[in-house]
Parts: C-alpha cells; sequence; structure tokens
C-alpha cells in the first residue's frame, strides 16, 4: 500500500495497523480511554470543572497521560470534546453535566450570527497547547492522537441542541444543512491542521449521530462534505460513526486516502477483517457493556469474541486495531479494564 505520512506514527504496532502491516499483536486505545470510570480522573475532578481539564493544557495532559500509565495503552487521545468548535463558532457552551449550547441554529439568520472562521479558530486554540503537553508527557513508544466532531454529529447538536436517538428535527431542516456546514467545514479543516501541527498523529472524525442517517443521506451528508478534507489531509483522517451499517462502512472506505475507521459491537469483526473492507485499520468492537458482568463471565465473554478473531491469519488481521464497540462506560470496573489489555497481548503474542 502507498503512504503518503506526513507525520511519523510513533507506535510500531499503530503504525503497522495503518499500513496494514501483520503482525502478532495489535494496538490496543479505547474511545473515552481518559474518563468517567477511571479513578484518576475522578479525583481531577474533586479539585477542577470538566471545562478546566479540557482548555487547561497541563490539565488535559495529565488526564490523557493518567490510563496510559495505568492501563498500558498503545495510543493516547487528546482529551477534549467535540462540541468546543460549536462554542468557539458562538453558540454558547456549558455542562451541567452534560453539554448545554446557549443558542440553536434553527434558521438562515442563526447561520448568519456564527462567527468568521478567523475568530472562532482563537476558541479552539488551546487544543494546541494541550497536544504539545501530553506528547511532551506521553511515554515515547505511546502514539498520540486528536480528534473532531462529524459535521452532521455537529449539525444534530447545533439545532436540536442533542443527540438522544430522535433525529426528525436536523433531518427535517434541509435547507439549514449546507448553511451551516458552510461556516463549519472550514474550522473544521483549520481544527485538524491545528491538531496534526501540534502532535497528533492522526486525527479521528468521530460522527456518533450519523449512524442514523439513511444511505443516501449518509452520502450527501457524509461521504460527500469528507472526500475534500480527507484528500487534503491524505493518511491522516479516521472516522467513527455509531450504530454504523455495512453500506456506511462502504461509503466511508470507498474515499481514497482514508488512514481508518472504527466500527461498533454490533459488526462480527472477524467478518469485516476477512472481508477486505478496510483499506487501513479497523478499528473495535468489544461491547463495552460487557465489562460489567461479573468477573469470571466477563473473561468467557472476551475470550468468546477473540476466538474467531484468533482462527484468522496474521495477514487477515492486518490492520486491526483492538478497541471497544463505542467509549469507555462511567463505573466500569478498572480491574476489568487492566485485564482486557493484559488478556489481549496474551492471546496474540
Amino acid at each position: 500500500m502507498k503512504t503518503n505520512f506526513k507525520n511519523t506514527i510513533i507506535n510500531e504496532r499503530f503504525s503497522n495497523a495503518i499500513h496494514r502491516i501483520p503482525q502478532n499483536t495489535p494496538p490496543i486505545w479505547f474511545m473515552r480511554q481518559a474518563g468517567r470510570y477511571h479513578s484518576h480522573y475522578r479525583k481531577l475532578r474533586e479539585k477542577y470543572s470538566f471545562i478546566d481539564l479540557c482548555k487547561i493544557p497541563e490539565l488535559a495532559s495529565e488526564v490523557a497521560l493518567g490510563p496510559v500509565l495505568e492501563f498500558d495503552y498503545d495510543v493516547s487521545i487528546l482529551f477534549s470534546d467535540l462540541l468546543f468548535p460549536l462554542e468557539a463558532m458562538g453558540m454558547g457552551l456549558k455542562y451541567e453535566p452534560g453539554p448545554i449550547l446557549s443558542n440553536r441554529i434553527e434558521s438562515l439568520d442563526d447561520v448568519d450570527k456564527l462567527y468568521s472562521v478567523e475568530q472562532s479558530l482563537e476558541g479552539i486554540l488551546f487544543q494546541k497547547k494541550a497536544l504539545e503537553f501530553t506528547r511532551a508527557a506521553l511515554p515515547s513508544q505511546v502514539s498520540l492522537i486528536g480528534f473532531v466532531g462529524g459535521p452532521w454529529t455537529l449539525f444534530t447538536y447545533a439545532n436540536s441542541g442533542k443527540h438522544d436517538g430522535n433525529l426528525s428535527k436536523p433531518k427535517s431542516n434541509i435547507q439549514l444543512i449546507q448553511a451551516f456546514y458552510n461556516k463549519l467545514l472550514p474550522l473544521l479543516r483549520e481544527n485538524i491542521k491545528l491538531q496534526l501541527a501540534s502532535g497528533a498523529e492522526i486525527v479521528m472524525i468521530f460522527d456518533t449521530a450519523a449512524g442514523d442517517l439513511a444511505p443516501l443521506q449518509f452520502n450527501d451528508y457524509v461521504t460527500k462534505v469528507l472526500e475534500p478534507i480527507i484528500s487534503e489531509f491524505p493518511y491522516q483522517i479516521g472516522y467513527y460513526a455509531k450504530a454504523g451499517t455495512r453500506d456506511q462502512i462502504h461509503s466511508i472506505n470507498n474515499i481514497q486516502n482514508l488512514a481508518g475507521f472504527g466500527i461498533d459491537h454490533r459488526f462480527r469483526m472477524e467478518s469485516i477483517l476477512q472481508e477486505g473492507f478496510a483499506r487501513g485499520f479497523v478499528q473495535g468492537n468489544f461491547d463495552q457493556s460487557l465489562f460489567f458482568l461479573p468477573t469470571e463471565d466477563f473473561k468467557k465473554a472476551l475470550k468468546n469474541y477473540l476466538a474467531p478473531i484468533k482462527e484468522l491469519s496474521n495477514q487477515q488481521r492486518a490492520g486491526w486495531v483492538s478497541a471497544l464497540g463505542h467509549g469507555v462506560l462511567p463505573l466500569t470496573p478498572e480491574n476489568h479494564i487492566k485485564y482486557m489489555v493484559e488478556f489481549i497481548r496474551e492471546t496474540f503474542q
């Protein structure tokens, strides 16, 4: 596979996954691996607000570093939130504890009131320092990735103020979508550029609401929109949509120069790997809810999940990044996280 990376991928396993180089042991990283389940994070939250932990670079790096040191992940992730671009555009944002936007995009006049790219960019510059501090704090063999929210997910929040599974409002406000995208997409480009220049090796696009789109709408509001962005940053952009479909995977995977994509627990990972969907890495997809099983049942569920993947050859498993279907849930037992990381490495050594 021809590659054109601008940023060196520091972790060898992660680099191999992106390049689709066969290997015994997959790299491991989980979405939301730094967060509410982790005692390290909860102790920091006793002193600082969520906003402080995101926007004060020293604290953001400390949050990101904690789970890497404790659980030995191969990859660390910028500690931030996908809604900050909306705040930067002038929509207002607070957490009580969930996100609440002060303004909504419900008319073209609302879109016109959004800040320019130049003004908005000032509102996300804290991510630059956060990445730089995180890179400096991380062990040298741990990779660092950034992330931004997907355009459709950000429109969903901007239009309805939430993502609760009912997307009838954003789906029915067709005239606003393109107008909002015209404002948002230049900022997302600058956000990605900023993160890559500040130490991120790739940037994930987390598009949690996009999995609910019908195939034609997914093509219009996601694939066609992301193609020029991914082309601008070849092999440096990954993509994930919660509850995505095979049609969506095919649609995204047809974009040239994609670094890779994530899938949730509704897919059989061994089938995705065998069927050759990916150009780059495939990240996923143990069901995060199974961490709450009694310990022996959890260990059995993990072993059963890994067994058919273990049956594949290294060539067939090329590109696999071992992860969860979605993010680590609050109150997840830390000992089960630790066991999974260790068991994966024992199983695929």
